[in-house]
C-alpha cells in the first residue's frame, strides 16, 4: 500500500503525503514511496508540474522517529526534488516541522494558508538539521535561520515567506495557488526544464559539495546519546534531561 496519494488535472500532477495518522512522518517507507513517485512523474511528458501535498492537518511532522529513513534516503529525496525536470510547488494547509521543512525548501515554489505553522525542532531532541541545510541555507534569510535552527521555536505562513521559506502565505491555500498553476500551465515543459536549471544550479552547488558531510553529520547525531534522551523523552511526553 501507498503511502502516496496521487492524480491530475490539466498536466498537473498532484503527490499528497498520506500517513496522517503519523502526522505524515518521513518514514523509510514514505520517502521510498515519494521518490517513486516523482521518478514517474519526472518521466511522464503529460505532466506539466507537480504539487507536493498532504492529507490530514500536518504536512510533516519530519523525520519518522520509530523508522526513520536513511540519511542517504532523505539526501537523495532533496536532490531529486531540485533536479526533477519540472517544476515542484508545495501546498501547506498545516503544521510543519524539521525534515519537513527541507521538503519545503527543495521544492522551487512553496505557498501556505495561513493556518499552517513552522518549526526547527531538531535541537530540541538533541540532533542538528543536517540533511535539510542542503536546499535552506542557499535559499532562506541566514538570520532567520540562525534564530529559529537555535531555538527551535514555532513561527508562523507569513514570517516562513519573508526568510524565504515559503514563496507565498494566503488566507486560502488553494485561491494562493490558482495563478501559479495558471503560469506553470501555460509555460513550454523545455524552458520551464531550462529555467528551473538557472535557478536551481546553485542549490546543486552545495549538494555537490556538503551532502557527503552533512549526511555523516546527521548519521552521527541520530546515534548519539543526547539524541537517545531527546526521541525519548519525545514519545514519553516529557522534558528531555538537559533542559534548565
Amino acid at each position: 500500500m501507498t503511502l502516496i496519494g496521487r492524480s491530475r488535472t490539466r498536466g498537473v500532477e498532484t503527490l499528497s503525503l498520506d500517513a496522517s495518522e503519523r502526522r505524515n512522518a518521513l518514514s523509510a517507507a514514505l520517502v521510498g514511496d515519494l521518490a517513486a513517485a516523482l521518478t514517474d512523474a519526472g518521466k511522464d511528458t503529460g505532466v506539466r508540474a507537480v504539487v507536493l501535498t498532504h492529507t490530514g492537518n500536518t504536512f510533516s511532522a519530519g523525520a519518522d522517529l520509530k523508522d526513520p529513513p536513511a540519511p542517504t534516503a532523505l539526501t537523495g529525496l532533496l536532490r531529486q526534488i531540485v533536479e526533477l525536470p519540472k517544476p515542484v510547488v508545495a501546498r501547506v494547509t498545516g503544521h510543519v516541522r524539521a525534515g519537513g521543512l527541507g521538503l519545503l525548501a527543495a521544492c522551487d515554489i512553496a505557498v501556505a494558508s495561513r493556518a499552517a505553522t513552522f518549526a526547527f525542532t531538531e535541537v530540541r531532541i538533541g540532533v542538528a538539521p543536517a540533511v535539510i541545510s542542503l536546499p535552506l541555507l542557499p535559499r532562506t534569510d541566514p538570520r532567520a535561520l540562525a534564530r529559529y535552527y537555535l531555538t527551535g521555536e514555532r513561527f508562523d505562513a507569513d514570517e516562513a515567506a519573508r526568510i524565504g521559506l515559503l514563496t507565498v502565505a494566503g488566507d486560502d491555500a488553494d485561491d494562493t495557488l490558482a495563478p501559479v498553476l495558471d503560469g506553470l500551465r501555460r509555460s513550454a515543459p523545455e524552458a520551464l526544464a531550462e529555467t528551473k536549471r538557472l535557478l536551481t544550479a546553485k542549490v546543486l552547488e552545495t549538494f555537490d559539495r556538503d551532502a557527503d558531510a552533512l549526511t555523516a553529520l546527521s548519521a552521527r547525531l541520530f546515534a548519539s546519546a543526547p539524541a537517545r534522551e531527546g526521541m525519548t523523552a519525545f514519545l514519553e511526553r516529557r522534558d528531555p534531561e538537559w533542559v534548565v
